[in-house]
């Protein structure tokens, strides 16, 4: 098992940079000898080519940028958060920029240490010991999966589920969500207790850039105080969740698409035999899962958004939630 464990307070020193916004979502490369896209390529993922695991320096510098002084609350004790980077189907280019900036949030404000893998062996019952939180970085496909041995995967599973459940957190951004289900025009399910406990399971995206009105669904929770009230518009690639996975009789919704605001040309994009009846689309939410706490995001995609301060606060915000430090509202958005 290889783990990559971080430091804390390392400061690049490279050129403070922004590119402009270039909003043409680059295709994903076949794989194959000498199709897979160059070192460097970025605002989109691949499926089938090596999984890169360094971030840009200039994407690094942007979102560092973005990144609050301080914890939204005082930790409890010394925090300890596993990033786990490993995507089995789509690779997403933001997974590395995602990690750093867990790393550096945690780096920053002093609320928690981080530890970045992208081997999911990381997953066991005595290695967790020393985590209070993992972080599912686009995760994708069967991620804890070992297809040449079966005892490893189940054990791997049984350690998500048994460390979430006994009081420890979960949190998840993008492609979390595009883990342990088919695909195909009707997706299901494949880990029931994995889809629940990350609130969903994916079944169609509005491709970047798509420009996606935001609701705040409770403007009162301290994890929403970033945002403005009367909700914002953030361009990204936006999941949706196949329409039994996901009930707001079980999660707390922070944020969703602001339905009817979106254009009717967007509104037909979405397949029409699978798309939600109840127009409802969370970005945002949190739930308790045993003695546990989830955290999920389903923006992430480019490595632009991660220079949005209000977005990488939300997450600090959401990560200290899932630790247990930050207190919030986690009662069923519908009961």
């Amino acid at each position: 098992m290889k783990l990559k464990a971080l430091g804390i307070g390392v400061l690049l020193t490279v050129a403070a940079w922004i590119g402009s916004a270039s909003f043409a979502q680059q295709r994903p490369a076949a794989a194959g000898p000498g199709t897979c896209p160059p070192e460097g390529f970025s605002g989109g993922f691949t499926r089938g080519c090596p999984q890169k695991q360094f971030a840009n320096p200039a994407d690094i510098s942007a979102m560092m940028a973005a990144l609050p002084d301080k914890p939204y609350a005082t930790p409890q004790s010394l925090r300890h958060v596993l990033v786990l980077g490993r995507a089995v189907g789509f690779v997403h280019t933001s997974i590395p920029l995602a990690a750093k900036m867990v790393e550096y949030l945690g780096d920053k404000t002093g609320a928690w240490m981080t530890t970045i893998t992208y081997d999911a062996a990381a997953i066991t019952p005595e290695n967790l010991k020393q985590y209070d939180a993992i972080f599912l970085d686009s995760t994708t496909g069967q991620f804890l999966d070992d297809p040449n041995d079966k005892a490893a995967t189940d054990l791997r599973k049984q350690a998500l589920l048994d460390f979430v459940k006994s009081g420890k957190g979960l949190a998840g951004i993008h492609a979390a969500t595009d883990s342990y289900h088919t695909s195909g025009p009707a997706p299901d399910g494949t880990w029931a207790e994995f889809n629940q406990m990350i609130g969903g399971f994916f079944k169609f995206h509005w491709s970047y850039p798509t420009l996606i009105p935001v609701k705040v669904d409770d403007p009162h929770s301290p994890l929403t105080v970033m945002y403005p009230a009367r909700g914002f518009e953030m361009v990204d690639e936006t999941y949706t969740f196949a329409q039994d996975s996901f009930s707001r009789k079980r999660v707390h919704v922070l944020t969703s698409i602001n339905y009817a605001k979106m254009s009717a040309e967007d509104k037909a994009k979405e397949p029409a035999a699978t798309r939600r009846t109840d127009g409802d689309y969370a970005l945002s939410y949190i739930q308790r899962v045993g003695n546990g706490r989830v955290f999920y995001e389903a923006h992430g995609h480019d490595e632009k958004v991660y220079y949005q301060r209000p977005f990488v606060a939300h997450m600090l915000a959401g990560i200290q939630y899932a630790l247990g430090d930050l207190k919030a509202d986690d009662s069923p958005s519908e009961k």
